[in-house]
């Protein structure tokens, strides 16, 4: 069994339920539902919330700490909403908001436009885009995302990045 889930996991100022498979978790900021395994059991109590294999197969052994960080995520993110940052660097890159889509002009002879997913806010000063939500799959997803249209690249130093990410550069050519 993990590690994660021999552990209560502490609720705080949430309230957990699981009704018919399915676990919902509500907190100050917002409610995050998901369906769980049947083969992991999740137990709620006063002190906190424990997960554990209902059998002892290999699966049901590695869901356990699975659901337990699943778990941990949404009791986090239903009181403090997560947030990533992206950095848009480059000559001539821009990125504007309209409406529900995120725009961006990265250099290709087209802008890009990625529509925000529900549950998800982003608001955009200068090249910085910034992402907020309370769960942690949705926000992380959209980042990767809004990345993977312009990665950073390793000459010039171009591209979409997470703020604090550090970028190798390499030299290049030299002239003879």
């Amino acid at each position: 069994m993990s590690r994660l889930a021999k552990k209560s996991i502490a609720i705080g100022k949430t309230s957990v339920a699981v009704e018919a498979g399915v676990l919902s978790v509500k907190g100050p900021k917002g409610t995050l539902t998901k369906r769980v395994h049947p083969s992991i059991s999740i137990t709620v109590d006063e002190t906190g919330v424990r997960v554990a294999p209902k059998d002892r197969s290999r699966l049901a052994k590695a869901l356990s700490g699975t659901f337990a960080s699943h778990v941990k995520n949404m009791v986090t993110g239903v009181e403090t909403p997560y947030v990533k940052k992206l950095i848009l660097e480059g000559v001539g890159y821009r990125v504007e908001l309209k409406g529900s889509d995120i725009v961006l002009s990265v250099g290709f002879s087209h802008t890009v436009a990625l529509k925000i997913p529900e549950g998800v806010s982003a608001t955009v000063e200068k090249n910085l885009i910034k992402i907020e939500g309370v769960d942690k799959e949705s926000v992380g997803q959209f980042a990767a995302n809004i990345q993977r249209v312009k990665p950073p690249e390793p000459y010039l130093g171009k591209g979409i990045r997470y703020e604090g990410q550090i970028i190798r550069r390499k030299q290049g050519k030299k002239a003879a």
